[in-house]
């Protein structure tokens, strides 16, 4: 049941913090104001320095849900498994990172921007898709895709804001990607304004989920 357990996780907390850093302790600064402001699912992108070794930093963590974002390859999977992945995410979707994470009960959460992407990450065994660009597909979207398939799993990343996540939400989305909003105004010094970035995030979802939005 650990692929069950984690996905659990990541729609009970809702929000992902998708994280790329600049360099190793920079990230950590970035991580641990994220966790401050309230978002305990955090996906480190293999854009960023060192990715495999801040997975590995954090994955034993009782409180978050550390996951490898932007993985390309099956290698990287594997990596990032290895380090203490508990989810990886890729902006396309490769059969053979699924078949990885697969063999690792990991959840793949592959991006994925048509029905027939969508169509072809379940069938390899995936059970949540990456909504990808969300910004340009929209929340509709997910509506569109659950029309001919009910039961899919849909998490956007990118496009989420904190006036448009009551529409993902109202969409069914399972969960949803926050990026750059969150580091918005960082100058590499003040963690601060993170903190406050993922809260305002934290409370517009809130309202959103109370019928706020």
């Amino acid at each position: 049941m650990k692929k069950y357990d984690i996905l659990n996780q990541l729609q009970k907390n809702y929000l992902v913090a998708v994280v790329r850093g600049k360099q190793f302790d920079e990230t950590i600064q970035i991580i641990e104001a994220v966790l401050e402001g309230g978002i305990s699912n955090i996906e480190i992108t293999y854009t960023t320095p060192r990715a495999s070794e801040l997975i590995s930093h954090f994955r034993d963590r009782t409180d978050l849900c550390v996951g490898a974002g932007t993985v390309m390859t099956a290698h990287n999977a594997d990596e990032a498994i290895r380090n203490g992945a508990a989810y990886v995410v890729s902006p396309h979707f490769d059969a053979e990172i699924s078949k990885i994470c697969n063999l690792y009960h990991i959840p793949y959460l592959p991006g994925c921007g048509s029905v027939t992407e969508v169509t072809e990450a379940f069938k390899s065994g995936v059970d949540v898709v990456k909504l990808f660009p969300g910004g340009v597909l929209g929340a509709s979207f997910i509506k569109d895709v659950k029309g001919p398939i009910p039961h899919a799993n849909v998490m956007p990343s990118g496009g989420v804001s904190k006036d448009n996540i009551g529409d993902w939400i109202k969409n069914g989305a399972f969960a949803v990607g926050i990026g750059s909003a969150l580091t918005k105004g960082f100058d590499g010094t003040d963690t601060g304004v993170i903190t406050d970035n993922t809260k305002s995030f934290v409370n517009a979802y809130k309202n959103a989920i109370k019928g706020g939005n």
